[in-house]
């Protein structure tokens, strides 16, 4: 199994400015073409070519079970609800680059059939974790408090996710050799309120 797991968020510019000219000055001003760049570079380009230097390894565990059974290798992305809703939450560069870690997603899974290895994604929504929290401590573990999860007035369950949480969702798509393409939103319900 490979998890490409790496993730940066990018710059962010809130689009709150009905005129125009303002709008453009705010984006123009919070965020940047390098900025972009090395989003993108971290959040889809790494994905791949990390995906791409691991098949001969991922290939060579496939062993025969019995007839037309294998054990089938797993790749697994993480992208985003962010990539999957029509909201920016102000992070334009993140939002899309995790749309495209989507899509890279597809397209690895239908392309890398032939070579035995199945590809999925996890959407994940808010979990702890030093992007969404900006720190952690010594035991590299973050704290998300659920009144902050509240206050984004869009999260159903009204709680941030747990580690047993995203740990299932990777034993899931780890385990079931009948899954592939597939992009696993574990995000408490959020797309059920936010257009996506």
């Amino acid at each position: 199994m490979l998890m490409c797991n790496a993730g940066v968020g990018g710059p962010k510019a809130p689009p709150e400015q009905e005129d125009a000219k303002v709008l453009k000055k705010n984006l123009w001003e919070n965020e940047s073409v390098e900025a972009w760049n090395d989003c993108y570079n971290v959040d889809v380009t790494a994905v791949y070519f990390t995906t791409v230097a691991f098949m001969p390894l991922l290939q060579a565990a496939i062993k025969p079970k019995g007839p037309l059974e294998n054990f089938s290798p797993s790749i697994i992305t993480t992208s985003s609800m962010s990539g999957l809703m029509r909201n920016s939450q102000g992070h334009f560069a993140y939002n899309t680059a995790k749309g495209a870690t989507v899509q890279l997603t597809k397209l690895m899974s239908a392309e890398f059939m032939k070579a035995g290895v199945r590809v999925n994604s996890i959407a994940p929504g808010y979990f702890p974790s030093e992007m969404t929290t900006q720190k952690s401590g010594d035991d590299q573990k973050s704290e998300l408090p659920h009144e902050q999860i509240q206050e984004k007035g869009h999260v159903p369950s009204a709680r941030a996710g747990k580690e047993e949480e995203m740990g299932m969702a990777v034993l899931f798509l780890t385990k079931n050799e009948y899954v592939n393409g597939q992009i696993l939103a574990v995000e408490g319900g959020v797309l059920n309120v936010v257009s996506s």
